[in-house]
């Protein structure tokens, strides 16, 4: 399915009704690998609005688990699916997960197989900080790579993803569109699909844009260089890519909510 232009979005009626946004992080909400003036303005004025923020990310629960104490969010979904941290409350494990130590174990087997192979591979320094994953940096590994590492971790049992910064070796179930229809069970009951919206930039965020799960998804701009590999497209695409494209989304919705 090719994206439509936002401009498309913003002629129709739809974002009138959007409650909830449920946006990934690096390359989404970040210029750069950095927060701007400008995103956080743009998540102050959806809180402002009554539009609740869910972040849903790769990043490492320990990671998040400070982060959602600083954001103007409801909550964060953590390791891709693995751990929820709403902004006051206690955090849920989504993964199901027996025993974690010996998991983290297994997980670091996994990684030492894949570096017999990969030789090259950095595991990242938030590693001590996981509970579900295992990370290592993407920086200089080849398209080729990826699917390779790919088809390793699914012969040893894992999932693997990756994004614009990290890959992860996951539990095989462990995603972030079953996380989030979790969450929005759990916290977002009267909620329906059609007053939610995904925003995402990576393969990792290629669940968040299931059309039969969210038909309401938006891809910022630089999400664009990986549709070649991308099963489920957003129905949508900003002109603008990283934090630019998520306020020009933010403006969007505003701008439909006025009275």
């Amino acid at each position: 399915m090719k994206s439509l232009p936002l401009s498309q979005l913003q002629t129709h009626h739809t974002l009138q009704r959007v409650a909830v946004v449920a946006t990934d992080l690096d390359g989404t909400l970040t210029h750069q690998g950095k927060f701007t003036p400008g995103l956080l303005q743009a998540l102050e004025a959806l809180a402002a609005a009554s539009v609740a923020v869910v972040i849903v990310t790769g990043r490492s629960a320990g990671w998040v688990s400070g982060l959602v104490s600083y954001l103007p969010v409801v909550g964060a979904i953590a390791e891709n699916g693995g751990i929820f941290y709403p902004s006051n409350g206690t955090p849920v494990l989504l993964s199901a997960i027996a025993d974690l130590k010996t998991h983290r174990q297994q997980l670091a087997a996994g990684f030492a197989h894949l570096l017999a192979e990969f030789p090259q591979l950095q595991e990242t320094s938030d590693n001590p900080f996981r509970v579900t994953d295992w990370t290592f940096e993407v920086a200089g590994l080849t398209s080729e790579n990826l699917q390779r590492l790919r088809f390793l971790c699914t012969e040893m049992g894992w999932g693997f993803t990756f994004s614009t910064v990290h890959c992860h070796i996951k539990p095989p179930n462990q995603d972030k569109a079953v996380a989030l229809m979790e969450v929005l069970r759990d916290r977002f009951p009267d909620y329906s699909s059609d007053r939610l919206v995904t925003v995402g930039d990576s393969p990792n965020d290629e669940t968040l844009f299931n059309p039969t799960l969210f038909p309401l998804s938006v891809g910022v701009a630089n999400i664009a260089e990986y549709f070649d590999i991308l099963t489920h497209h957003p129905a949508y695409l900003t002109d603008l890519p990283e934090s630019e494209g998520f306020c020009q989304l933010v403006r969007a919705i505003l701008a439909a909510q006025l009275p």
